[in-house]
């Protein structure tokens, strides 16, 4: 839902469609096999509803599905890890960065591999942070829980001294308020939402694909947002991201 929340602030009439797969999250738990099984269904599904770009909004399934999807569908595949390198890598001062994510994307290295091969001097420190994803989904946003595990998470990190930090979970962004303070105001915390939607403008810029802008009402009442299972926490959620009522359909 942060992919989606940025894509739609920085290409305000394009249609999106949206799928959460809240029934079978979270993904970083799992194994890689079931991953890229979860996320092939996914993507077919989102082809069915129409989609000719499919963006994988989720690091987990970026770190070990990415090339098996481009492989099965003849579409652009777009993943939230290469726009985030890229930034990281535009973003340091010392070539020191860190890395959060979930446990599969931290032991898929996919971050250290992309970051290394641009840059074989740089420093990359990583650490998974598997309850994060949990106490988001809870809307455990600022509960004092949710602040003493950030705190014994990023205590390895701050003490590597690095200068950025790769938010490795769409989850992530919505806990900056209390990672920064946390990991210290001087580091530069990238947010992978943000950089894949930067990503995707200028590639649809690019080949051209840009629609004429509409206007909020209309690109709103074109969107479609998709989830495998409707709980009330996320209604809160999606709602306290994309700031206004939303209308999720269970499938």
């Amino acid at each position: 839902m942060t992919v989606a929340c940025a894509i739609e602030q920085f290409l305000p009439g394009h249609p999106i469609c949206y799928l959460g797969d809240i029934a079978r999250t979270p993904y970083g738990t799992k194994s890689s096999r079931t991953i890229t099984s979860y996320s092939i269904e996914n993507t077919q599904f989102l082809i069915n509803q129409g989609a000719e770009i499919v963006v994988i909004a989720c690091n987990s399934a970026s770190s070990v599905a990415s090339d098996q999807l481009r492989k099965k569908f003849n579409i652009p595949i777009i993943e939230v890890i290469s726009p985030a390198v890229q930034q990281a890598l535009k973003e340091t001062r010392s070539g020191r960065i860190g890395i959060i994510g979930t446990r599969a994307t931290i032991r898929s290295k996919v971050y250290e591999k992309q970051i290394l091969c641009k840059e074989p001097d740089f420093k990359v420190f990583s650490k998974a942070c598997p309850l994060l994803v949990p106490l988001v989904e809870e809307g455990w946003l600022n509960k004092r829980e949710t602040k003493m595990i950030l705190r014994r998470y990023l205590h390895d990190l701050k003490n590597k001294q690095i200068d950025t930090l790769v938010l490795g979970c769409t989850h992530y962004p919505l806990l900056k308020h209390l990672i920064q303070p946390r990991i210290g105001k001087k580091i530069k915390l990238i947010d992978s939402s943000v950089s894949t939607a930067q990503y995707l403008k200028s590639y649809l810029e690019s080949k051209k694909l840009l629609p004429v802008e509409k206007d909020n009402a209309t690109k709103i009442q074109k969107s479609t947002f998709f989830v495998t299972d409707l709980t009330q926490s996320v209604q809160q959620v999606a709602e306290k991201i994309f700031q206004r009522p939303l209308k999720l359909e269970r499938i």
